[in-house]
């Protein structure tokens, strides 16, 4: 489903109206959601009203790729490229479950194509191109048509002289594409090369959990790189980290908060506060009078 399709059921509502006779309205599967930071249950109508953080703990929750686009794109401005591209079944893998059989039920539960989307738009009134990965659509791990996807979304700042605005959540590598999939690391990177050299700035926003693969190429390579409060963000993942080593893990290890502190990531940004940022970072880095 293009994203203008998104946009145009995304007013569709989660629950029944009240019936005029009096008789309780019908509770629809996900009116409600269970807070994993603090357990209050929360009301999907009041999370919708900020855009996924919880008002009690501030817990950020993962947001589909539509929403991210609503919450930074200048409303009306965001033209989806690229938006037929499919990933195909080289391997034709199999490992308990058929990847093709995988990736067709992503498909359903999702409306979308691949695990990222991407397209231009203005950021109050800059031009970018925007970015964003969907965690639902298998993880929003990164095969061959994601990795093509990031490339010509890098390719096409470059062609327009404006930025590059992207939204990681990524589990790595897809591992059911096998090299193919590896290769796109090389290839998300050089992309992100070829724009640093053309002076064109490369702002990122590490979302929770951004891992693997992702994490070791193009999400790292910014200009300024930002997350949001809580994102878990590494190579692999502290359970693995702790195998391999043999010993316990520091608090907080592998959160945006710690990458901070260690000069990995730049700046934690709350939801709220993302849009202002970014056209802040923008103001400052985009090169003026970009893509019309």
């Amino acid at each position: 489903m293009p994203m203008s399709d998104w946009f145009k059921a995304r007013d569709a509502k989660r629950y029944t109206a009240a019936d005029p006779s009096g008789r309780q309205p019908e509770i629809t599967d996900g009116a409600w959601e269970k807070c994993p930071g603090c357990k209050h249950v929360l009301y999907a109508g009041d999370l919708e009203r900020t855009d996924g953080v919880c008002p009690h703990c501030g817990h950020h929750f993962e947001l589909e790729a539509g929403e991210r686009i609503a919450l930074l794109a200048d409303e009306g401005t965001f033209a989806e490229i690229d938006a037929g591209l499919r990933s195909g079944d080289p391997l034709e893998f199999t490992s308990g479950k058929a990847y093709a059989g995988q990736y067709a039920a992503a498909v359903e539960k999702t409306g979308m194509n691949e695990a990222f989307v991407a397209g231009r738009c203005r950021i109050e009134g800059v031009p970018v191109v925007l970015g964003v990965m969907d965690f639902r659509f298998i993880g929003a791990s990164m095969g061959s048509v994601v990795g093509e996807k990031i490339a010509r979304a890098f390719e096409a700042a470059l062609a327009d002289g404006c930025a590059v605005v992207l939204v990681t959540a990524s589990g790595g590598a897809r591992m059911q594409e096998g090299m193919l999939s590896l290769m796109q690391m090389a290839k998300t990177s050089a992309a992100a090369e070829r724009l640093a050299r053309a002076g064109l700035p490369y702002v990122a926003v590490l979302a929770n959990p951004t891992y693997g693969g992702v994490t070791a190429s193009f999400a790292t390579l910014a200009d300024v790189i930002v997350a949001e409060p809580g994102a878990m963000v590494g190579f692999a993942g502290p359970r693995l980290v702790e195998q391999t080593i043999k010993q316990g893990l520091p608090k907080g290890f592998q959160t945006a908060e710690s990458l901070v502190e260690h000069g990995m990531v730049d700046a934690v940004v709350p939801r709220a506060e993302l849009r202002d940022t970014l056209a802040l970072l923008l103001g400052y880095l985009a090169p003026k009078g970009g893509a019309s």
